[in-house]
């Protein structure tokens, strides 16, 4: 899986003009299933980012974890992620688990940063979803569960 966090005071997702999912503060977690990702590799992802340090202490240091912050998630799926600029102007898709997949994948995911204690929200998968951010920082930080 490869996933995008964006430490955030807030995020939102809408769809149509409606509301779908929300946080904050916490993570925005763009996520993307590939070709060969289970469960296994779903919670694998899921405990990394509870417990990746990036969170400020009394100190002003990026010392703390979602976990012991108690802050939040919005899970937004992004197939994007996974897109081959290698040839052409055009970027290829081919690197992202397929549809069904992706979004049993993505759902797991979601549900096990619930199973640890955070309180977690989604966007609408296959949708044209409109996400607002106020990032934090700024913090973003690439995961890879390949790499």
């Amino acid at each position: 899986m490869r996933a995008v966090l964006q430490r955030v005071t807030e995020a939102s997702v809408t769809v149509d003009g409606h509301f779908v999912g929300r946080c904050g503060p916490g993570l925005l977690i763009l996520v993307c299933a590939m070709p060969g990702d289970d469960l296994d590799t779903v919670r694998t992802l899921a405990a990394k980012v509870s417990k990746l340090r990036l969170f400020k202490d009394d100190a002003g240091k990026m010392n703390l974890s979602l976990l012991q912050t108690g802050g939040s998630a919005l899970v937004v799926s992004q197939f994007t992620l996974a897109a081959d600029t290698s040839r052409g102007n055009r970027p290829g898709f081919s690197g992202a688990a397929k549809p069904g997949e992706a979004e049993t994948l993505y759902l797991q995911f979601a549900h096990a940063l619930k199973t640890l204690g955070i309180p977690t929200e989604t966007g609408q998968f296959g949708a044209d979803m409109s996400v607002a951010l106020v990032n934090d920082g700024p913090v973003t930080i690439w995961l890879d569960t390949d790499g």
